[in-house]
């Protein structure tokens, strides 16, 4: 009898309720949706996406566009998305391991240049061992999970990488968020946390929105008084930072202190994808077991690991390419900050033009490309409201004559919508 109702149904005794009823379900979503969207461009806070025809580098060319653009907000801070070693690495992985594995890495998709690569990352960052991830964002929504349990306790830093903040919700851990960058609050957090079996400090390295350090030295000092472990993310420090580019750790003289560090291949280290956490190896072991971004995710394909490996060899090689970037960073701040911009953070290639104004970054940022200068205004949710910018990224690849265009463009723009004098 059930199956008579359902061939009825199928033949169109019921069908049509059924689409009536998802039919309306369906345009109430549409209406919802149109209104979300109507809402966010009457705030200003659209984001468009600009369609590159071209490779990543300090020239782009746009579809459409023309002639070729500065480029000024990439992550590439070594500009090796384009190096001719990192690409034929690339191309020599394809041909030799293929596009891909078709599983995960447990099953059948590990091969020899992953086990190849973990082993380079934890020696560039003196560590036991290394796993990576298809990102540092699941990296990041990967370990606290894995690590933490309900006897445990994280701190976290409140203006973390969104990746952290996510990670974190997905972990049973008493949860614990310091006031940015403040030690007397991380202290108080700490004490208030002695009650629990472990207690995990986590923190970006180097804040991407901002682009100031995190101050690791103190931050150690805290977690050694409160016998505590420390945990960064060092996506916009790995390759750059400290005198061989090792990171924040490296920078500020605590690469003993630090007990996890996660990282991104998708920046300085190539600019492709990819992430990783480095450090104990009985950490690195538990996470292959348990670790669900790992476990339920494709392996990294050859052609990105290969990018990856040569990246890391030419950093192990020369430290010249990450040193390049001192000089040209304070060219850039200084000469923006005489123009009388405000430039948020210190001595890091990410440079944020502060404007508090949301419409007022995305309509500069418009302007700036049509001065052939390629930016992009921030503005809420990527940054607290009243905190909108236009980030500005400084690569090792860009000449000093690029950096004053891209001055003498701002200074231009930013007089025509009175941002400046």
């Amino acid at each position: 009898m059930w199956r008579g109702a359902v061939v009825r149904v199928l033949r169109g005794g019921g069908a049509g309720t059924l689409r009536s009823a998802s039919g309306a379900a369906s345009a109430q979503l549409r209406r919802l949706l149109e209104n979300e969207l109507e809402d966010i461009r009457g705030a200003g806070t659209w984001k468009s996406e600009r369609i590159i025809a071209s490779r990543q580098g300090p020239h782009l060319r746009l579809v459409g566009g023309g002639a070729k653009i500065l480029n000024f907000c990439a992550n590439n801070y070594l500009g090796l998305s384009s190096h001719p070693e990192v690409i034929r690495a690339a191309v020599e992985a394809l041909e030799k391991f293929g596009a891909g594995l078709s599983s995960v890495r447990f099953i059948c998709g590990t091969q020899s240049i992953h086990k190849d690569l973990e082993e380079k990352i934890a020696r560039f960052h003196q560590r036991e061992d290394a796993i990576l991830y298809p990102s540092c964002f699941d990296a990041n929504t990967g370990i606290f999970e894995a690590l933490l349990t309900p006897e445990d306790a994280v701190l976290s830093d409140e203006l973390n990488h969104a990746s952290i903040i996510d990670g974190i919700r997905l972990c049973k851990a008493n949860k614990y968020r310091y006031k940015h960058m403040d030690m007397q609050d991380l202290e108080a957090k700490l004490q208030d946390a002695q009650k629990h079996r472990l207690r995990l400090v986590a923190t970006d390295g180097a804040f991407s929105m901002d682009g100031d350090i995190a101050p690791l030295r103190e931050i150690c000092q805290l977690a050694q008084k409160y016998d505590a472990l420390v945990f960064i993310d060092e996506c916009h420090a790995t390759g750059f930072l400290g005198p061989t580019g090792r990171g924040t750790d490296e920078l500020l003289g605590v690469m003993d202190k630090v007990t996890i560090i996660n990282s991104t291949l998708g920046k300085a280290l190539g600019g492709a994808a990819g992430g990783y956490t480095t450090g104990p190896r009985s950490l690195i072991d538990l996470l292959r077991q348990r670790s669900r971004p790992y476990l339920f995710s494709n392996s990294l394909p050859p052609a990105v690991v290969g990018c990856a490996s040569k990246a890391l060899d030419l950093l192990m090689e020369s430290n010249a390419i990450a040193q390049s970037m001192a000089a040209k960073t304070q060219r850039f701040r200084s000469k923006m900050t005489a123009a009388g911009f405000t430039i948020s953070g210190k001595d890091h290639p990410i440079c944020p033009v502060m404007l508090g104004d949301a419409r007022l970054a995305a309509v500069m940022a418009e302007d700036m490309l049509n001065r052939g200068i390629y930016v992009i205004g921030f503005s809420y949710p990527v940054v607290p409201k009243g905190k909108a910018r236009i980030r500005v990224q400084i690569s090792a690849v860009h000449s000093d004559e690029d950096i004053d265009h891209c001055v003498e463009a701002f200074t231009e723009v930013g007089r025509k919508h009175g941002a400046i004098p």
